[in-house]
């Protein structure tokens, strides 16, 4: 039995439209019943390393190691022959080189007017190096994966006038209409004015330069949550030469954009106590420098290392000794200021900025914790309870001090003379 051909009308449509699909950047295809390519734009040609003419009529067994892409088969058989829809994860293994590639393919079954199934169309993205960067970025929880799995596409049409003039079902879920409510209406009657003008941003690029435009951009769900996307929107041609419409294609990163930012945080901060990393802490104290200088203010910075910490290691074991140090640093967390900043800047090693805190307040403060930290009794958690004590160096922000690194090591050779005058003291440049 002969399979009846593809509609004529979407051989048009596909025909004209065929400009326009070759620069969305992602992979479009339709096939037959078989599952021989009827379509291919030049993003598979590519891939296949062939001309439109040598693809169409051939199946992927030509193309993709059929051994290790049975889910490739399985995913056109669903959509073939139960006629569902495919929104999901494809990973396939090229026949030529055996490469692995990895893509979020969304396949759809095509029906005649019959609603005879008769082919189907689908788009792919390959995600291949971003599940790389998932895998390297957090191994252990694989989140970038998880994200990746749930990447969905957001499809939609709008006029110079931001007027939607299409939307897909996932828009509309988004807005929360139905898309015949959507359609024929601006996006400021569909969304508070604040968010329809920063999501309007790329659309006037796109009117403005007629070209292809990318970026992130961000917009709240029907829960009120704040959601990102990365979008591509591609201008329509028209008659006047300037684009009228576009076409824009929108990916939820909301987990990636949080996960950034969770890195970001976990690349100022020490995993151990929680406080801030020695090159986060110089960072800031080379701002806090240059404030100081500017508006001739006091700083001082101050030193503390525990004494003796090795022999905490080696006679209660590092589990012990890391509890020590956490405890150690919520003292000081507690004894400090708001705008004072606390770090770990080396293994049993911590220091302290003071902005605005004159020589006498900073002596005060650093007796203190030196007196708070040694009657406490640490690692009761642990089953266990020692205590330890701490040298501290201290030093002031001078005229001559035009970078940080001056005044930290100026601190350093106070804590090195309160370690070597007996330690569980307090050593300070002369004149604190």
């Amino acid at each position: 039995m002969i399979e009846p051909p593809l509609p004529a009308e979407l051989l048009t449509e596909l025909a004209s439209m065929r400009g326009l699909l070759d620069e969305i950047g992602a992979y479009i295809f339709t096939k037959d019943l078989h599952g021989r390519y009827t379509y291919a734009n030049r993003y598979v040609l590519a891939l296949f390393g062939t001309t439109l003419e040598q693809t169409l009529g051939r199946d992927d067994r030509e193309f993709f190691d059929q051994a290790r892409s049975a889910e490739l088969w399985d995913n056109d058989r669903r959509v073939l022959e139960q006629g569902e829809t495919i929104e999901r994860e494809e990973i396939n293994y090229l026949k030529d080189s055996g490469e692995q590639r990895i893509y979020w393919s969304v396949k759809k079954p095509v029906r005649n007017a019959a609603g005879e199934i008769v082919g189907m169309c689908g788009i792919s993205t390959d995600i291949t190096e971003r599940k790389r960067l998932a895998a390297k970025l957090d191994e252990q929880r694989q989140l970038l994966e998880t994200i990746l799995n749930h990447i969905g596409a957001y499809i939609y049409m709008k006029d110079r006038q931001r007027r939607f003039l299409y939307v897909n079902p996932m828009v509309a879920h988004l807005l929360g209409r139905p898309p015949e409510a959507i359609m024929g209406r601006y996006d400021v009657e569909l969304m508070a004015k604040a968010d329809a003008e920063l999501l309007s941003r790329l659309d006037d690029k796109v009117f403005r330069t007629g070209r292809m435009q990318a970026g992130e951009e961000s917009f709240p769900d029907q829960h009120g949550k704040l959601r990102h996307y990365w979008s591509i929107k591609v201008p329509l041609p028209s008659a006047s030469g300037k684009p009228e419409q576009l076409i824009g294609f929108s990916s939820d990163i909301t987990e990636l954009h949080d996960l950034k930012e969770q890195l970001q945080q976990l690349s100022m901060t020490d995993s151990l106590t929680g406080l801030f990393n020695r090159r986060h802490f110089f960072a800031l104290a080379e701002k806090e420098v240059a404030r100081t200088r500017r508006h001739k203010l006091a700083l001082a910075l101050m030193i503390i290392d525990i004494d003796h910490f090795k022999r905490v290691n080696d006679q209660y074991g590092h589990p012990v000794g890391d509890c020590v140090l956490r405890e150690v640093g919520q003292i000081m967390q507690s004894m400090v200021r708001q705008e004072d900043t606390l770090a770990r800047v080396g293994g049993e090693e911590f220091a302290i900025l003071l902005p605005s805190t004159q020589a006498a307040d900073a002596h005060a403060l650093a007796e203190r914790l030196r007196e708070q930290i040694g009657a406490a009794t640490l690692a009761a958690c642990m089953g266990t309870a020692l205590s330890v004590t701490v040298s501290i160096g201290l030093a002031h922000l001078q005229a001559a001090d035009t970078r940080f690194d001056s005044l930290y090591t100026r601190a350093d050779q106070m804590l090195y003379q309160a370690k070597h005058g007996g330690r569980d003291r307090l050593c300070a440049e002369p004149g604190l």
